[in-house]
């Protein structure tokens, strides 16, 4: 190891049993999830004031994912149907989503964005973009790129 004993430059194992890589892997992810939540309250606050943290995320997934059932919502969240009924009804009565009749099963229905979710959750996300591209200007495009795919990577290995 170099003398400045980064994470890098260390073996897989200290010699005392302790993973570095994983460890320093493990301290950066605490903190950008404790910021991420914090975040998600205020995009939440800035798409209605009286809209739940939590609720943000079934915009993200709505919109990116068109309508969907509460029951893939619930799935995909990994919450029960209760947790889930109850965000869907508050994000209803605030006029962001509207359920339908699916036409494949006229007992169960699909939750979809309102024109007025659409527009709030388009605006903040918008916003927040411009925040990312501010706050990453002196990166490399590249560098952006590579970001998104390991977290993408990530992401995509807590699912399975």
């Amino acid at each position: 190891m170099h003398e400045s004993g980064t994470a890098s430059e260390a073996g897989p194992n200290d010699g005392s049993g302790v993973d570095r890589e994983f460890l320093a892997l493990e301290r950066e992810l605490s903190v950008f999830l404790r910021r991420a939540r914090a975040s998600s309250g205020e995009m939440a606050r800035e798409v209605h004031p009286d809209l739940e943290p939590a609720a943000y995320g079934l915009l993200v997934r709505l919109e990116e994912a068109g309508q969907q059932r509460a029951t893939e919502l619930a799935a995909y969240f990994g919450v029960g149907k209760a947790t889930m009924s109850r965000q869907l009804r508050a994000l209803e009565e605030l006029g962001l989503v509207t359920r339908e009749p699916d036409p494949a099963d006229g007992r169960a229905s699909l939750v979809r964005l309102t024109q007025e979710g659409m527009a709030r959750f388009r605006h903040v996300r918008d916003a927040r973009r411009d925040r990312y591209r501010s706050k990453l200007a002196d990166w490399d495009r590249r560098e952006v790129a590579e970001l998104a795919r390991l977290l993408h990577q990530l992401n995509a290995r807590a699912e399975g």
